[in-house]
């Protein structure tokens, strides 16, 4: 594939400002949208090309290298890192990428990698580390979860244990970016970002939920029925239970991450619920209630 100006791409200048990209990229991709252009290979294409360009000049830190190294930005810093391991800093000093895109950058890579020095010697670099987000549910990080990534135009199949936390960064080896000179790729770390839609309350492996008891199931006991993550359970409720009584149900919790059938706990609090739309009846008999308790007190 052919070298993409990423400022034609988007018909902006190289002094666009970060409006200005915001801007070209929000026109550009409602006109070559796929929905909008149903089953049309160019604007497929196209919008492809549009999103690639906006994803580099709209990252101030990319932006900086493409501008700087043209075509060849994406090895800024194995570029940086051959300077200083060669001693090439006085003679590159200062020298910036300028003009139309060529091959300035592509034939003093060459040289400084080993090509065109005569020596045969090529140096090696390890690819850059790579950086993504994956947003998962809690119930998807339950139980272990497979997902399929693109990373670098290569689909790549993943599969992780239960238990992930949110915020939770895990390293995959050799899926970054290629390295140079048939040097190492190197690393993908994917952070994980986990949305919570159900009624607990995750605390590392434990979980909390709060369930309602009525007022004479608390008073006299008996049995409720309660969600767990996987299922529903059975508990007594013992007489004379009071409003937010805490009740631990071993093993009911979240998976320990990397450790099989490893389990936290669930901790339940009852919350007592008080009876609405009395009757007459009722209320006659709650009086007589209350005597009798007053006149034991």
């Amino acid at each position: 594939m052919g070298f993409i100006d990423y400022y034609k791409t988007l018909e902006l200048p190289k002094t666009a400002s970060e409006a200005d990209i915001k801007s070209a990229y929000r026109k550009l991709a409602r006109k070559y949208h796929p929905d909008v252009n149903p089953n049309n290979k160019e604007a497929e294409k196209k919008f492809k090309e549009i999103n690639e360009a906006n994803e580099v000049l709209s990252d101030p830190e990319k932006r900086k290298k493409y501008d700087t190294y043209g075509k060849d930005w994406k090895h800024a810093d194995a570029f940086e890192e051959a300077k200083r391991q060669q001693g090439q800093s006085q003679r590159t000093s200062g020298q910036q990428y300028s003009g139309e895109y060529g091959s300035d950058f592509s034939d003093f890579f060459e040289s400084m990698f080993g090509g065109h020095t005569g020596r045969g010697r090529q140096t090696k670099f390890r690819g850059q580390d790579l950086n993504a987000e994956l947003e998962l549910t809690l119930k998807d990080v339950y139980k272990p979860h497979q997902q399929t990534l693109n990373v670098n135009g290569k689909n790549i199949r993943l599969s992780f244990p239960a238990g992930i936390e949110n915020g939770q960064t895990i390293k995959v080896s050799g899926h970054g970016a290629p390295g140079v000179n048939g040097g190492p790729a190197g690393d993908l770390y994917i952070t994980f970002l986990i949305k919570n839609t159900t009624r607990f309350k995750r605390d590392g492996s434990d979980l909390h939920a709060t369930v309602e008891v009525d007022l004479y199931t608390a008073l006299l006991g008996g049995e409720l029925l309660v969600d767990t993550f996987d299922g529903k359970v059975k508990l007594k409720v013992a007489p004379e239970t009071q409003s937010v009584t805490l009740v631990k149900l071993k093993g009911k919790g979240f998976p320990v991450y990397k450790k099989e059938n490893h389990f936290g706990d669930l901790y339940i609090t009852y919350k007592v619920k008080m009876p609405t739309n009395l009757s007459e009846k009722e209320k006659e008999l709650l009086q007589e209630l209350k005597k009798l308790r007053s006149h034991e007190h």
